[in-house]
């Protein structure tokens, strides 16, 4: 395991991030928040700039302070809403963005206007807003685009990262660096070795998670990692269900963000030891004991199952509340165990005992990811136990 340090407090790796997109993770507060072990948060500058904007944010005192979160901030760039928000990569009067070699344009969802997001004032904009580690515009190309459009796509990500760092005026801000490249070995190698020789204090792996198959994901994590230099932190962008979480882990990932917990909660979904269940399911109209046995999360330790059941059946709004607090505390409570797998040298078999019993959402993700854990152990084995402190 190792340690990120930043101005608002230390973050011991491997490391969940809950997803404050807008300044805020959905129904809970910052005492919340907190409560189920979180490290540090991420929100997303694309979101912000549109509402409420970054300067009157920075007028607040910056985005700490607006949002009352005292601990450790990551704000991502909104290259990833180039990509969610555009139907191609390339430069065309469709869909809410356009990309070309200045930057990217958005089509604002809100009011309809139109704003240029450049390396420059990516940086710019996440300067106003005072996160602690910052993250360059980048460009995540849409799963299935052909050789040229991803070679482009990395290209075109490299140039920006070299304008993002010398944008960079605060020193009390870290720029970690983007690796692109798809599911290709050969451009994700060129891609690690063009970014790196820039020399960040940390590298991201982005455009996985975005519809290619989850062998390829765990492949191309294991081949990436191989390449970073093993005294920096690494941050898998997007990914973060709990199988994800342990395989990824034992291929040398210390940083996870992702929607999922939350978003699955205010359906009713909620994480077990044994996988996915939905709350809403009749049987648990009966159950009057604790919906998981062992959760030390303030929904399980206070509220019977049968409870729960009703207040979604009732469309109550605490039911979002208490289902988001136990997924996260879940992520969150399954991190300090993979860190204490870690410093016990446990961490292979601590995920062959995970994988057994977790069955994912997926029948077909779960054969995948019962197949794979088999390199993934001998990552684990490969010391990333004795991980260097960051």
């Amino acid at each position: 395991m190792g340690v990120v340090n930043t101005p608002h407090g230390q973050i011991p790796t491997p490391a969940f991030m809950p997803v404050a997109t807008q300044a805020s993770v959905k129904s809970l507060s910052p005492e919340e928040i907190r409560g189920v072990g979180t490290h540090i948060l991420l929100s997303n500058t694309y979101h912000l700039f549109l509402r409420p904007g970054v300067k009157k944010i920075a007028q607040s005192g910056g985005l700490h302070h607006f949002m009352a979160w005292d601990g450790p901030i990551l704000t991502d760039s909104g290259g990833f809403q180039g990509y969610s928000l555009g139907r191609s990569s390339k430069t065309s009067s469709f869909g809410l963005s356009t990309i070309d070699h200045e930057g990217i344009r958005f089509k604002s969802h809100v009011d309809g206007n139109v704003h240029l997001f450049t390396p420059e004032s990516c940086i710019e904009y996440q300067e106003h807003l005072g996160a602690d580690i910052i993250m360059p515009l980048d460009q995540c190309a849409p799963q299935g685009e052909s050789n040229e459009e991803l070679e482009a796509a990395v290209q075109r990500t490299y140039s920006w990262a070299i304008r993002s760092r010398e944008a960079k005026r605060r020193h009390d801000q870290t720029l970690f660096g983007i690796i692109q490249g798809g599911t290709s070995r050969q451009l994700r190698s060129e891609a690690v070795q063009a970014i790196t020789g820039l020399d960040f204090p940390g590298y991201a792996i982005g455009g996985l998670s975005v519809g290619e198959p989850k062998e390829d994901m765990y492949r191309t994590v294991d081949f990436v990692t191989r390449l970073l230099p093993r005294d920096r932190p690494r941050y898998l962008m997007g990914v973060g269900s709990p199988e994800d979480l342990v395989v990824c882990v034992a291929r040398g990932i210390d940083l996870f963000d992702c929607v999922l917990p939350t978003r699955v909660a205010r359906n009713g979904a909620l994480f077990t030891d044994q996988g996915r269940v939905n709350i809403t399911n009749a049987r648990f109209r009966e159950v009057d004991g604790v919906f998981q046995e062992g959760c030390d999360c303030y929904s399980c330790q206070t509220f019977s199952a049968s409870y729960l059941h009703h207040l979604f059946k009732s469309q109550e709004l605490l039911a979002y509340r208490l289902a988001t607090i136990h997924n996260l505390r879940f992520l969150l409570r399954l991190m300090e165990e993979l860190r204490s797998a870690i410093r016990r040298g446990t961490l292979s078999e601590y995920m062959r005992m995970f994988l057994e019993r977790y069955k994912p959402a997926n029948e077909t993700a779960r054969a995948i990811q019962k197949a794979a854990w088999k390199t993934s152990e001998r990552t684990a084995r490969l010391g990333q136990h004795t991980r260097n402190n960051r």
